[in-house]
């Protein structure tokens, strides 16, 4: 008998350390029409996942940050994750599990768009539609747009909520030079989006630790009616009459 109990002392230490490995390592199960996280990620981890992480937290790594989506859990994306949990009233641990994927899937729908924001209202320009005829692939102008909407979504939320219309998305080249762009600006890569629905001077202040490089507002020529934000690399910010 005293043999028996051990080895069921035993067993059930076992299974309780497995109970604990599994909790620790995956979340539970979940069918999103995007897109599942079936993992914990936290600082070291690199895979597909980190990337479809990165996407939707990028706007969110703070004060001129353009954060890479290289599919590595780097400083940069401990921190973007730390802020939109703190946004969100979770955890700021940095450790990305249940409770940061429940809030990301409240958040998305299931083209992998933000909820607030959609491919609708920033396909192309000049009444042309579609997402052909840019500097990139049309499917790489979708995956940019997406890219820029997650941004948006950080920004939105980091006003407060606040409702914000986006006035211009992906241009054609030849759209983008009707309406006197140089014809392979941001906007032909899906880059770009032109924001309005709050204070001009608050859009381009916010935006600035929000991910993106590119900012342009009031006192910027052209700009006095909207800000135009961008995901480009480096930093190109100017909205003189707002201190930028």
């Amino acid at each position: 008998m005293t043999r028996l109990r051990a080895l069921l002392a035993t067993f059930a230490v076992t299974l309780v350390s497995l109970v604990a490995v599994s909790t620790a390592t995956s979340p539970p199960a979940h069918a999103d029409g995007c897109y599942s996280w079936t993992r914990n990620l936290s600082s070291g981890a690199t895979g597909a996942d980190v990337s479809q992480l990165q996407i939707r937290v990028a706007g969110w790594a703070g004060y001129g940050v353009n954060m890479a989506i290289d599919g590595s859990f780097g400083p940069q994306t401990v921190q973007a994750v730390k802020n939109f949990q703190a946004s969100y009233g979770l955890a700021a641990d940095g450790v990305a599990g249940p409770a940061t994927y429940a809030q990301i899937y409240a958040l998305q729908d299931d083209d992998c768009t933000p909820i607030h924001f959609s491919y609708a209202e920033v396909d192309g320009g000049c009444g042309q539609g579609g997402y052909s005829g840019g500097s990139v692939p049309a499917a790489t102008v979708q995956e940019n747009l997406k890219r820029a909407m997650w941004r948006a979504e950080a920004l939105r939320q980091r006003m407060g909520n606040v409702p914000l219309t986006v006035t211009s998305g992906f241009r054609s080249q030849a759209c983008d030079r009707q309406v006197g762009g140089s014809g392979t600006g941001q906007h032909t890569y899906g880059n770009a989006i032109d924001l309005v629905g709050a204070s001009f001077c608050g859009l381009a202040q916010n935006a600035r630790y929000n991910g993106f490089g590119g900012i342009f507002g009031p006192g910027y020529p052209g700009h006095d009616d909207h800000v135009h934000v961008d995901t480009r690399a480096g930093r190109s910010w100017s909205a003189p009459s707002c201190g930028i």
